[in-house]
């Protein structure tokens, strides 16, 4: 077990410690089964020696960690929620901005999402008038297929209250129990693998989320991993946005960038910038995270005529705020080069949740570039977080129009289409970006993605059509 542990260190960033080789063991035999391998052994020594996937991999993650969920877990989480959270959020909102984003990250099998659904329900009284996405990930597709499906057995309501199952299912012909069509269609299933994946960015709609539920996944994840996983999701919230893990996760050391928030019974975390002082660890005791580095933004560049010493120095610092997740800083230092192309400062400001400015802003800049393809696109993304669909497939269209090589406005235009129920021209984005990305080496960076790999996101694509849900 020593060989296979070090190995899903290594390559999957999950934990077995020797108490756990049990788990291990044990786990590692259905995961044989799957990849046709009779005996378990040779399994593991194929794992050793061969080129494994990433797919391969994620297969292996799924049953390495417990998909084991239920309605309502943690009750006591959901009660602050409903009576404490969701109350202050919704007061911090203003008259025309009744928008709410919520992420269950590794949301197996769709309980939680659904709880979270009905939590919403229960404590906004006019929830028809608010713009409310719940994005729920996950790395298996297949369990993704199951989630969306909404199909339940006695066994997921088992420390549910009486009245959520009474109230939000209805009962099928094969005593199964299938959640309401209203409930249902709250929540956005895609793939998203949290250890790889890149994340916040609007090409997966991980940006400008209020409230984060992540539990009962960091736990899988070696120290140093989960804490990267832990930052990025620090980034993907608003300031004052909500942390939530299981309670046998609940960690300052793990978690050192968010303030801590004790209701009865639960204690939750909380992103507030301008509370925060990061800790002093000893050095040997957390690795330094390394942020993205700001390469990975090539594609947003100052104007040729623009790129004195100070302004390249500038922008570069801007660059690098915008890597560690400080988006209103980022705004601010841009503001100090007013000449440049707007596309940074526009990402900055719908990751910080200002979509009317962010949209504003990305308007008065189409008005001076009416031809460059990647303000249409940045459009479409934030249209899209706003639930305004038909103008976000227009500001698609627009950007394929002007540069018909645009993988992730194909990809984002096939995911649209594949919400709407259709499939002909959903299967024909998702070809035309497979089609582009066969043009590319693995490792070729592709533009406006935040750093995401040519080989990466044909993982991302085939995954998604895998599962049959958008992202």
């Amino acid at each position: 077990m020593l060989q296979l542990s070090e190995f899903v260190a290594s390559r999957m960033g999950l934990h077995f410690p020797r108490e756990r080789w049990g788990d291990l063991e044990r786990n590692i035999v259905p995961a044989a089964k799957e990849f046709d391998f009779p005996d378990t052994e040779a399994f593991i020594q194929w794992l050793m020696k061969s080129t494994v996937s990433m797919e391969h991999l994620e297969i292996l993650t799924s049953h390495l960690t417990v998909n084991e969920t239920y309605f309502w877990r943690e009750p006591e989480v959901f009660n602050a929620l409903i009576e404490k959270i969701l109350p202050e959020i919704i007061r911090s909102k203003t008259k025309d901005e009744k928008r709410l984003r919520i992420w269950s990250a590794g949301c197996s099998t769709g309980e939680e999402p659904y709880s979270i659904a009905i939590a919403l329900h229960k404590a906004i009284p006019e929830i028809k008038d608010w713009n409310i996405t719940i994005l729920a990930t996950d790395i298996n597709p297949r369990i993704l297929r199951k989630a969306a499906a909404g199909v339940y057995g006695e066994w997921s309501f088992r420390n549910a209250p009486a009245w959520l199952k009474e109230r939000y299912f209805c009962c099928n012909i094969d005593g199964k129990y299938e959640i309401n069509s209203d409930i249902k269609k709250m929540v956005v299933f895609a793939y998203l693998n949290l250890a790889e994946d890149i994340y916040p960015t609007p090409v997966n709609n991980t940006n400008a989320m209020d409230i984060i539920f992540c539990r009962n996944v960091l736990m899988y994840f070696v120290p140093n991993r989960g804490r990267q996983v832990a930052h990025n999701l620090y980034k993907s919230l608003v300031d004052g946005g909500y942390f939530m893990v299981s309670a046998c996760e609940l960690s300052q050391i793990q978690f050192p960038q968010f303030s801590s928030v004790n209701f009865p019974g639960a204690i939750v975390y909380k992103k507030d910038t301008r509370g925060f002082v990061q800790p002093k660890l000893e050095d040997n005791y957390l690795p330094e995270i390394e942020f993205a580095q700001p390469e990975i933004f090539a594609s947003t560049t100052l104007p040729e005529d623009d790129k004195t010493e100070l302004q390249k120095d500038t922008y570069k610092e801007a660059l690098g705020l915008y890597a560690q997740g400080q988006y209103a800083q980022t705004v601010k230092t841009l503001e100090e080069i007013p000449n440049i192309s707007a596309t940074l400062a526009v990402r900055a400001l719908a990751n910080e949740g200002k979509l009317s400015e962010a949209l504003c802003l990305c308007e008065k800049a189409i008005i001076k570039e009416k031809l460059n393809p990647i303000l249409h696109y940045l459009r479409a993304a934030i249209l899209q977080e706003q639930n305004s669909e038909d103008g976000a497939i227009a500001s698609l269209k627009r950007a394929l129009y002007l540069d018909p090589n645009l993988i992730l406005a194909h990809f984002t235009l096939g995911n649209l289409m594949l919400r709407q129920g259709n499939i002909q021209n959903t299967k024909k984005c998702f070809r035309n970006a497979l089609s582009l990305l066969d043009a590319l080496k693995q490792d070729d960076i592709l533009p406006e993605s935040d750093g995401l790999t040519a080989g990466r996101f044909r993982e991302i694509v085939n995954a998604t059509m895998q599962a049959g849900v958008p992202l």
